[in-house]
């Protein structure tokens, strides 16, 4: 999990809400002492509301059994670093070599299984990959946490108590499901679960069974870890025509009123500017967009949008619809460059 910008958060659009900054303004409550005592008494409410919500008292004896209370998961929920990259110094760390590397050789490594996810989502393959590379290093950091232990802790602290305990019904739920048991259901410190670190609610709308083995194990199955990836992505609008955006170079003259504002505020007012900038290629051409060497734009009959994630002073993207799939994923633009860039680098060079 990484917060890059004021938007920048858990992955899975699900969860981004969970640090908007419309829900940064509205924390002006002073913050109440957190003690284990208490955690231990709200956790008693929590399963009180648990059995009122209809789950089984033996689930629940289970689910809660071994909840502590996590004072690094409050201190990193209310330690969210506030703007301090730019994309020329985040996307080398975010994509070393190393990573681009491991990257093409974890597509090649799975390309049947990914070949088979791609064909039956309408998902490419090299974007499933970036995400998986992105998110939990190709699945080998998920996090530690208890997620039972995680969202009650973060429920207890209160300024997003709503949110916390939504999650944490979806939790029990995929647990009576059986889809996992508590012991290793483990997450980050905000819950965000598995190979592709989905939020319950994530999991409950978008995790699918790969392989037909009767459960949705996104923790260590790759056929579901996959097939879930590109459920989402498909179920967000993907299309499987085009890619994502590109970087493109502008006159010096350009009206950058034409592009989304920089911070617009939450996503919902983001989709509104993203509809207001839409232009087709055509038109972004004779605007006297180019690409980054100056060449003319695709002849394609294709709408994208204009984005620029350091502000008018930085780089320049043609954003093409799948880009809002992607930023629906994390309401981020470095999370979506990233995805983007390291996207590419997996189909070129082509992987032999």
């Amino acid at each position: 999990m990484r917060y890059i910008k004021s938007v920048k958060a858990l992955s899975v659009s699900l969860c981004l809400v969970l640090f908007s900054q419309s829900t940064f303004a509205a924390e002006s409550k002073t913050t109440p002492t957190l003690t284990q005592a208490g955690f231990e008494q709200y956790i008693v409410k929590l399963k009180q509301e648990a059995l009122a919500k209809g789950y089984e008292q033996a689930l629940i004896d289970e689910s809660f059994a071994k909840a502590v209370f996590h004072q690094r998961a409050v201190k990193a929920d209310r330690s969210q670093p506030e703007k301090v990259e730019t994309l020329d110094t985040y996307l080398p760390k975010r994509l070393p070599d190393w990573k681009i590397k491991r990257a093409r050789a974890m597509y090649k490594k799975h390309q049947v299984l990914l070949d088979k996810v791609a064909a039956e989502y309408g998902v490419q393959a090299r974007f499933i990959v970036a995400l998986w590379g992105l998110e939990t290093n190709f699945g080998k950091i998920m996090g530690n946490y208890n997620v039972i232990s995680a969202l009650s802790t973060l429920a207890y602290e209160g300024r997003r108590e709503a949110f916390f305990k939504k999650q944490l019904w979806a939790a029990l739920n995929i647990l009576k499901e059986g889809h996992i048991d508590s012991a290793n259901m483990k997450g980050s410190w905000a819950g965000a679960m598995g190979q592709n670190q989905f939020m319950p609610t994530s999991f409950v709308a978008y995790a699918v069974d790969g392989d037909g083995d009767g459960k949705k194990d996104i923790w260590g199955n790759q056929a579901d870890v996959f097939a879930s990836m590109a459920n989402y992505l498909k179920n967000e609008g993907w299309n499987n025509n085009l890619t994502w955006g590109r970087q493109v170079k502008l006159p010096s003259d350009f009206d950058t009123s034409l592009a989304i504002p920089q911070n617009t505020g939450g996503r919902k007012n983001w989709l509104k500017a993203w509809a207001k900038s839409e232009k087709n290629l055509a038109q972004w051409q004779a605007l006297g967009v180019r690409r980054t060497d100056g060449s003319d734009l695709p002849k394609v009959d294709v709408k994208a949008t204009l984005v620029f994630p350091d502000g008018v002073k930085g780089r320049a993207y043609l954003a093409y619809n799948n880009y809002k799939s992607l930023m629906h994923w994390n309401l981020s633009y470095y999370f979506v460059s990233s995805v983007g860039h390291l996207s590419d680098h997996i189909k070129y060079p082509a992987i032999k």
